[in-house]
């Protein structure tokens, strides 16, 4: 059995959250069979970011409506918005780190979350120094600023996790900002000035963030957290624990389709993998979407298949322990399903 105190309370919202699903669990209409053949699938993701190129290759190569999915993607703007989608029911699937479907669990929701796609394999941001940097050491963060992510999510606790690993300590050696909202961060970083009350020395972000402020020369690239971080399981593919149970069918085929993706990023230059994408990222040039493709490819941020391990999952639970979230493992069994990346290989 779940305990509920086995984890501090992160978030009075996911709280909330919680109380509303249980509210609205099963009052969701369902796609008539005669849509079958076009099944109707809304998939919430965390951001929209080339971080996630196999899931927009699926898209852009028409995957998904090969496998019968006629797919919505929403971008929710950050874990707690994408899994308050998933568990009202306004979402079929979500796509988020994996420590969201820990969270809810452990404060009692009863149509949990369970993860059944495991995407990437190393964490996808970047540390962005104001100034150029040779020679680049964690140390040199001792007594600086730093624009961070939102406390108990996974970008922060990635990133405190290798400031540990460095021995440095999060809380002393340093001030991480985590009040900024998601996504916001790299506009903070590049329109404050010094003497500002919101300058920092660094930012931490995801791509197309971290190569625009570089383009910009508002921002230096010195540090990828995806490899001092090494093999994390950062964002996975989670339903509620009904929906799995009523549409078996349809997940395979949703799970069939990312598998196609994730064959072609494997199989496929820097170069045709940006040319695919480009149309989910009008505003960037695909020469800078190639130059930020290569980069993942380089540092072997996605995985061949998506079947989530007990070892990564333990991994995560490891990486919440050691920020303070997390004070006692859940079971791998009731969080995580690998019936359907396993057929989907």
């Amino acid at each position: 059995m779940k305990n509920p105190k086995k984890i501090k309370p992160l978030s009075v919202f996911l709280t909330i959250v919680l109380l509303i699903s249980t509210l609205v669990t099963g009052c969701g209409g369902k796609t008539p069979d005669s849509a079958r053949s076009a099944k109707k699938v809304t998939l919430n993701e965390v951001a929209h970011s080339i971080f996630y190129a196999p899931m927009y290759v699926a898209i852009e190569k028409g995957y998904f409506a090969d496998e019968g999915i006629n797919l919505e993607l929403v971008t929710g703007y950050g874990a707690d918005k994408t899994m308050t989608a998933l568990l009202t029911g306004e979402a079929d699937i979500g796509f988020m780190g994996s420590e969201a479907s820990i969270y809810t669990y452990l404060q009692g929701a009863q149509d949990y979350a369970v993860n059944f796609a495991q995407l990437t394999q190393r964490a996808g941001n970047f540390l962005v120094s104001r100034t150029p940097v040779e020679n680049f050491s964690w140390d040199m963060l001792k007594g600086t600023y730093v624009l961070g992510g939102r406390k108990g999510g996974m970008p922060q606790m990635v990133f405190e996790y290798i400031l540990k690993m460095n021995q440095i300590d999060p809380d002393t050696d340093l001030t991480i900002d985590t009040s900024i909202d998601f996504g916001s961060t790299a506009a903070a970083f590049s329109g404050a000035k010094e003497g500002d009350a919101g300058y920092a020395d660094f930012t931490v972000e995801f791509e197309p963030h971290a190569t625009a402020l570089e383009t910009q020369q508002k921002g230096y690239i010195v540090a990828s957290l995806g490899i001092d971080s090494g093999y994390v399981p950062y964002t996975a593919f989670s339903a509620r624990k009904s929906y799995i149970e009523e549409n078996p069918e349809t997940l395979l085929a949703f799970t069939r389709a990312l598998q196609k993706g994730m064959d072609y990023v494997a199989s496929h230059s820097a170069k045709d993998i940006a040319s695919v994408i480009k149309p989910q990222f009008p505003e960037t040039e695909l020469d800078t979407i190639t130059t930020i493709v290569t980069r993942y490819q380089t540092q072997d941020t996605w995985k061949t298949d998506l079947v989530y391990t007990e070892d990564s999952f333990t991994l995560l639970q490891n990486i919440l322990m050691e920020a303070g979230e997390l004070e006692d493992y859940v079971s791998y069994k009731d969080l995580v399903t690998n019936t359907f990346a396993e057929q989907a290989k």
